[in-house]
């Protein structure tokens, strides 16, 4: 079945997709020794546009692997996860690109920002595919981060906190209706991390979009509706 057919109409003029589905899902890494007493894997779970859900696991557990797998990254996975009523398994890349630039944001553990680029040249990058957001925008989330003063520093010189912020903003620089948070706060301190939980939660209700983070520890200060163990 065509994507086309499932997602539902958005008021914005693009499609939306309104749930999230994992039935019975399992990392094939782990098929030797199964998931007891994970709360996802293998499991029947329902992640809800709008709502926002905490990924709480140890190191080795699969909550990067989640991610990769919502985002389209990785496929060896038994199990099925749904967008809407399709399999994503079913899904080219033509619809990929359009899911990773209309309807699905992320932010990897490890950021994948270009070192030798300052830090709003990799936010402009992603900006340039989406054109979703206006330099003053982009300028604005710099100031409300605290980074404002590093938008023509190479992200080579910025510390891992600071560059953890730019990726956030990069993130956030185009539509979506879930959002893939995988430990966006690991090197943030309270202060930073509350700074950084609300410009997201602020842009999630905007949009009406679903947020879906992990965290092996140092949670994002977000209102968490349901929460899971990996």
């Amino acid at each position: 079945m065509d994507i086309g057919g499932v997602l539902a109409a958005a008021e914005h003029g693009y499609m939306e997709i309104s749930k999230i589905e994992l039935h019975g899902v399992l990392p094939a890494v782990f098929a030797s020794r199964g998931a007891a007493g994970s709360e996802v894997w293998c499991r029947d779970v329902v992640l809800e546009r709008g709502r926002r859900y905490l990924v709480s696991a140890q190191s080795g557990t699969g909550k990067s692997s989640l991610c990769s797998y919502l985002y389209g990254y990785r496929s060896d996975y038994a199990g099925h996860i749904l967008f809407g009523d399709t399999d994503i398994s079913t899904l080219g890349v033509g619809k990929w690109c359009e899911l990773r630039s209309r309807h699905i944001a992320y932010l990897p553990q490890e950021m994948r920002l270009f070192p030798e680029l300052t830090a709003m040249e990799n936010v402009e990058l992603k900006n340039r595919l989406t054109g979703y957001r206006g330099v003053g925008d982009i300028k604005a989330m710099f100031d409300r981060l605290g980074i404002a003063d590093k938008m023509g520093e190479p992200v080579a010189r910025l510390s891992i906190g600071q560059q953890q912020r730019v990726a956030i903003i990069r993130a956030l620089c185009q539509p979506f209706d879930f959002i893939l948070l995988d430990e966006p706060v690991s090197h943030l301190d309270e202060a930073n991390n509350r700074l950084a939980a609300d410009l997201v939660a602020d842009e999630a209700a905007r949009q009406g979009a679903g947020i879906i983070a992990t965290s092996v520890g140092n949670n994002v200060m977000l209102t968490i509706d349901k929460e899971y163990k990996l």
